[in-house]
């Protein structure tokens, strides 16, 4: 008896163990998003069904920002090196255009070279209306994005998401300054 008894105990105490290793990262959203299909900088359709099975990190942005997209896309960047100096792979980077009427893709493929993001894992979208970006933001990563009637800005937040390998948002980040790359790539570990 007294062997049955340790024996479940045994079991139990692996699964609560192995159960709190798999994929938990510190204060997670877990928030799953809606299917997508955009076109990225090469002219190619790109969605939610390529990003299936990969870890990846987004933003918002757009070309023609004069604040604050030049130094959260240089983060991105940093951001990419370091991800590559650890080994990590299987892991994609994805900048929303917020102004899609100027950026074009080859606007976004110019503005990708100008910051020397490695292209291969790093697709910048567009080929929407900007109804359709405005929306898409508000009801996937809960971020405000706004054009107004007048002038050519666009009102966005500075936060870069990290998504999981099921196309769930698990967990925002400052983009624009003391950028935690350590806890991002600790979190893009722990979900890989």
């Amino acid at each position: 008896m007294n062997r049955k008894l340790i024996s479940a105990t045994v079991l139990i105490l692996v699964l609560i163990l192995s159960a709190c290793g798999q994929n938990k990262i510190k204060n997670a959203i877990d928030r799953p998003l809606k299917d997508f299909t955009f076109t990225d900088q090469n002219g190619d359709k790109f969605g939610l069904k390529d990003l299936k099975g990969k870890v990846w990190v987004a933003d918002f942005i757009y070309t023609n920002c004069p604040d604050v997209c030049p130094p959260m896309t240089f983060n991105m960047v940093k951001l990419q090196k370091k991800v590559k100096k650890e080994g990590i792979k299987n892991i994609q980077f994805v900048s929303f255009s917020v102004d899609p009427t100027v950026d074009k893709p080859e606007t976004l493929k110019k503005y990708g070279e100008k910051y020397n993001a490695d292209q291969r894992n790093w697709h910048f979208l567009t080929g929407y209306t900007q109804a359709e970006i405005e929306k898409f933001a508000l009801d996937n990563f809960k971020a405000l994005v706004k054009k107004p009637e007048k002038g050519d800005q666009v009102i966005h937040g500075t936060s870069f998401y990290l998504i999981d390998k099921n196309g769930h948002v698990m967990k925002e980040y400052t983009g624009l300054n003391d950028v935690p790359f350590d806890e991002i790539i600790n979190d893009i570990k722990a979900l890989q």
